[in-house]
């Protein structure tokens, strides 16, 4: 069940200078939430986030997902009481559009970023590719999510 879809800013540690501050795309999705469904999952939080295409709005130092990732996973864990032993963090990387003139076109990105978590907070401890089956479920979210966005407009 999807609990949270919107855009989440993020501030930095750089005092009036924002460093490190940002914004991203945020869905957190609750594998135990999901309508009469009985299966058991280790890690029912599933937390996806990409980053937002620049707008000149934004300050020349805002960060990417990637750059910022244990900053947000930190405040994101904090502020929606997520317990980080039972979460799945994945960075969604969106394939270029068609219409881009780009010599070597990619498609979707899935990486689970993998942190090491102290009481301050979370450290970063790598990326690795999402599992093929946890990518397939991963897609299947954002689709029904999507579909549920459309059904509401």
């Amino acid at each position: 069940m999807l609990i949270y879809d919107d855009i989440y800013s993020w501030e930095g540690w750089g005092g009036r200078l924002k460093l490190g501050s940002g914004q991203c795309r945020l869905r957190i999705f609750d594998l135990d939430k999901d309508g009469g469904r009985r299966i058991a999952h280790l890690k029912p939080i599933i937390v996806v986030v990409s980053d937002i295409p620049r707008e000149p709005s934004w300050t020349p130092n805002q960060m990417s997902v990637k750059s910022c990732a244990s900053h947000i996973a930190t405040k994101v864990v904090r502020e929606f009481g997520i317990d980080p032993e039972r979460m799945v963090w994945v960075e969604y990387y969106e394939a270029p559009s068609k219409d881009e003139n780009l010599r070597y076109p990619g498609s979707d990105r899935f990486d689970e970023a993998v942190f090491v978590w102290r009481e301050e907070g979370a450290l970063q401890g790598g990326w690795k590719p999402l599992s093929p089956a946890l990518t397939d479920l991963v897609r299947k979210l954002l689709a029904d999510a999507a579909d549920l966005t459309e059904r509401e407009a």
